[in-house]
């Protein structure tokens, strides 16, 4: 789960991280208010779930209250596109608002899980304020990394050995150690899968700050931490997605014409695979799991059509615990009551396959039941040519 910047810096905020003060707003009047508060001269920054904002015209500087209102009513209800968003962008609907702050330099902290390691890795950079894959592509020795364990969290030799790799003035050695120990904190104890600040900056009088936050967080882990499903904002998340969570269902909008309707994470990425492989391009990622109801599976269903990008549809079962008759009697529910017109493939195999193929042969609607995995995906992305 993603959130905004400015929850992202109350949440660091709570654990000792330094953050500029600053307030959100949805109006133009409450940017005013905000710089008020601030002392006049502030930042307006569009909140979304993207990076880029600031080369997509989404922050922007305001010398007082009136010209932060003025910033405000320009941004909010804008379409900001990045090399994040796409071309579609996302709708401003709300704004951090910030003090301004003199900058000196600017670094880069990061922290993910390295599964090689099957520990955190937290990343520092003297390359602040660039985009991460890029300086890891061309410039990988500005990242100085090191892995902790979660239980012990960044030791502060480690914490000072990144602060003076990345050429931090010794005068400002501890407080930039104890924000990357608190960053590291902040990620263990929240099931963070990403935390990263960037820029992190360095004032002209020797003071450490987060000037930007992300945070998201890992969705298995969110019984543990109900309290952050307030944070979340559905405007910033694919609907398709959004209804595909109501169910219980593992769905991923992507760019392709095929869509997929699979049982399994790993049979999933293969199907994606051969999709490709046949030369074609999946439309989406759609797990039912393995143990899907019929309705579950038409749900699945509805959701996968409403994708107007589809056309047409590699249904890819093994029957173990989802049995193969009550996939067929899920697809035929789906495919009465939602009028479906696109080309449907199915591939089964496992538990009732043969009642499974019976159901579907004798259903009256055109099916094509393909003979394993290879020559489905040739005929899925033969029909969705056409």
């Amino acid at each position: 789960m993603k959130i905004h910047e400015y929850q992202a810096k109350g949440i660091l905020g709570q654990y000792n991280v330094p953050v500029p003060r600053g307030e959100v707003a949805f109006t133009a009047d409450e940017a005013e208010v905000a710089a008020k508060n601030l002392g006049g001269s502030v930042v307006v920054k569009a909140q979304i779930h993207a990076g880029g904002r600031g080369k997509g015209g989404g922050v922007k500087i305001a010398r007082d209250a009136a010209e932060a209102a003025e910033i405000a009513r320009k941004m909010l209800g804008m379409k900001l596109v990045t090399h994040q968003t796409g071309p579609e962008g996302r709708i401003v609907q709300r704004l951090l608002v910030e003090e301004t702050l003199p900058i000196e330099r600017e670094l880069y902290l990061g922290i993910v899980l390295d599964r090689g390691q099957g520990k955190p890795v937290f990343m520092a950079s003297a390359a602040g304020g660039m985009e991460i894959e890029e300086v890891a592509a061309k410039t990988p020795e500005l990242i100085l990394k090191e892995a902790f364990d979660p239980g012990m969290g960044l030791q502060p030799f480690q914490a000072r050995k990144l602060a003076f790799g990345i050429g931090v003035p010794a005068a400002s050695v501890n407080a930039a150690a104890a924000a990357m120990g608190a960053l590291a904190r902040a990620y263990v104890a929240m099931d963070c899968s990403l935390a990263e600040i960037n820029p992190f900056i360095l004032t002209k009088d020797g003071k450490v700050y987060a000037l930007d936050a992300k945070i998201n967080f890992d969705d298995s882990a969110l019984y543990r931490h109900k309290e952050l499903l307030d944070l979340r904002d559905l405007n910033e998340e694919d609907p398709l997605e959004v209804e595909a969570s109501r169910f219980g269902i593992n769905y991923i909008k992507l760019d392709g014409t095929v869509g997929c309707m699979v049982n399994g994470a790993g049979l999933a990425m293969a199907t994606m695979d051969i999709i490709k492989y046949a030369g074609g391009s999946p439309a989406n990622f759609l797990d039912v799991g393995g143990g899907a109801s019929a309705e579950q599976v038409k749900n699945a269903f509805r959701i996968l059509l409403s994708d107007t990008h589809v056309k047409a549809v590699l249904i890819n079962i093994f029957g173990g615990i989802l049995r193969c008759d009550t996939l067929a009697n899920g697809v035929l529910a789906a495919a009465r009551d939602l009028s479906i017109s696109a080309p449907i493939v199915v591939r089964m195999e496992g538990t009732n396959v043969e009642l499974g193929r019976q159901i579907l042969r004798e259903s009256g609607f055109n099916f094509t039941v393909a003979d394993g995995m290879r020559d489905a995906a040739e005929k899925v992305v033969r029909l969705a040519a056409r």
